[in-house]
């Protein structure tokens, strides 16, 4: 009687996966602007440009720069070559994911456009790990980018313009992220990811996305420890993406209302990126502000063993320049990946 071997189980619930196979993280790579090179991780950040324009005639063609960057300064590392790349997930949040587009287009590598607003980083990285984990392909690229001068003209008001802004305001990172996925290799293995749902707090203020964020940060993690029967304390670092000091603390608070106690282990990226001197309101927001801090100083400190375990929420506010003008509010949504250091 033949018997057929069934696969270990990948879905622990319909938000929740596991990656079974040794799904590991070859190699990244991070392209800054100034602002972000003179910040407290500028010396783990691989390019940097000093000057928004980044040699190029637009912002649009210098957001573009740092996304290639990215992806070239990766394949570098992991010593590929883009002909061994089978596919690249990415996005940005400029209309139609013209970055990811006009970057894929100039690699000549097969695309999957994705776009989750701040939340891409992880978005393009679960799936990258789920294709690797399928055996779908071998190499995937998970990338993304913003750039404050992109993102301003195209949601709120041109840089030109010089508005005044709140306090609960946030700053765009200038920057990009990619990281190459495949099997083995002594990379920080990808363990994990809680896709999320998307949570609307009829917020319509596009000056404070940190407060329309928080829940569903807090919505998705609640899951994902749910789903694993895990407590804040089985990591070494939980980080959100760019919810700031805003967000940041309505999430704290949240979390501790579940019955999370997350003080001893939370970070987010949109706090570690600038110093508060440097004149950023509340803090860091867009898709590069997840990628960056963690394509480099949470890679670095896996690598080193300074971190053994690490949950990234990187959080997106789904909004446009149409629908909030209509007067709708802002959907927002978070997803998660799990991290776990060296070999």
């Amino acid at each position: 009687m033949s018997t057929t071997a069934i696969a270990p189980t990948t879905r622990i619930s319909r938000q929740t996966w596991q990656f079974t196979e040794d799904v590991r993280i070859q190699a990244s790579a991070t392209a800054v602007g100034p602002k972000e090179g003179e910040g407290p991780l500028g010396a783990l950040f691989d390019k940097i440009y000093d000057d928004l324009y980044a040699g190029k005639e637009t912002w649009e063609l210098a957001e573009r720069q740092l996304m290639e960057d990215a992806i070239r300064i990766a394949l570098q590392k992991a010593s590929l070559s883009e002909q061994e790349i089978d596919v690249i997930l990415a996005g940005d949040l400029l209309n139609q994911n013209i970055t990811a587009t006009f970057t894929a287009e100039l690699l000549s590598i097969p695309t999957m456009g994705m776009y989750g607003a701040c939340s891409t980083s992880m978005l393009t990285l679960a799936n990258a790990a789920a294709l690797v984990n399928a055996g779908y392909v071998q190499y995937a690229i998970a990338a993304c980018s913003s750039h404050n001068a992109t993102a301003e003209r195209q949601y709120r008001y041109p840089t030109e313009y010089g508005g005044q802004k709140p306090p609960s305001a946030q700053w765009t990172v200038t920057g990009a992220g990619a990281a190459i996925v495949g099997k083995g290799g002594d990379g920080p293995r990808l363990t994990h990811a809680t896709i999320g749902k998307v949570i609307d707090m009829g917020i319509k203020d596009p000056f404070d996305l940190g407060s329309a964020m928080a829940p569903a940060a807090v919505d998705t993690i609640t899951k994902h420890f749910e789903d694993l029967d895990r407590k804040p304390q089985d990591y070494d670092l939980i980080v959100t993406g760019d919810l700031a000091t805003v967000g940041y603390a309505i999430a704290k608070e949240m979390m501790l209302s579940r019955g999370y106690d997350m003080d001893k282990v939370y970070n987010d990226c949109g706090l570690m990126i600038y110093d508060p001197s440097q004149n950023v309101f509340a803090g860091a927001s867009g898709c590069a502000s997840s990628a960056t801090v963690t394509y480099s100083y949470i890679m670095d400190q896996l690598q080193k063993g300074k971190l053994k375990k690490v949950l990234v929420c990187a959080t997106g506010a789904l909004l446009s320049p149409v629908s909030y003008q209509q007067g709708n509010s802002i959907p927002c949504v978070a997803h998660a990946v799990v991290f776990e250091g060296g070999q």
